[in-house]
């Protein structure tokens, strides 16, 4: 069983940066995939990026390539989402996932088991 904490979110201006953090225990960290979702108001959760085990692959949705980063600390037990150039479009809560994958990385949401608690994240204009 993993336990998923999310943390870094908050109020930022159209433009700027957060890094979000996702810190992990209770499992084998170094054996999950990552996934980073998010749900605005009114919104189904919606696939952001993921991260493979080791971190040499990462897949992203279009609307954030370029401006958001993952990468995983497994050390630490830690995921990252490194959001630049921030829009009010991604106002949004925020949440990890993990999840067993053997072919690395995954957008689908249901193939995560384990979610953490989500972090609000608010782009102003």
């Amino acid at each position: 069983q993993v336990q998923l904490v999310e943390s870094g979110g908050g109020l930022v201006q159209a433009g700027g940066s957060l890094r979000l953090s996702c810190a992990a225990s209770g499992g084998s960290f170094s054996r999950y995939g990552m996934g980073w979702f998010r749900q605005a108001p009114g919104k189904e959760r919606e696939f952001v990026g993921t991260i493979s085990w080791s971190g040499a692959r990462t897949q992203y949705t279009d609307s954030v390539k370029g401006r958001f980063t993952i990468s995983r600390d497994n050390a630490k037990n830690t995921v990252y989402l490194q959001m630049n150039s921030l829009k009010p479009e991604d106002t949004a809560v925020y949440y990890c996932a993990a999840a067993m994958l053997p072919w690395g990385t995954s957008s689908r949401r249901n193939d995560y088991p384990y979610w953490g608690q989500g972090t609000q994240v608010t782009v102003s204009s």
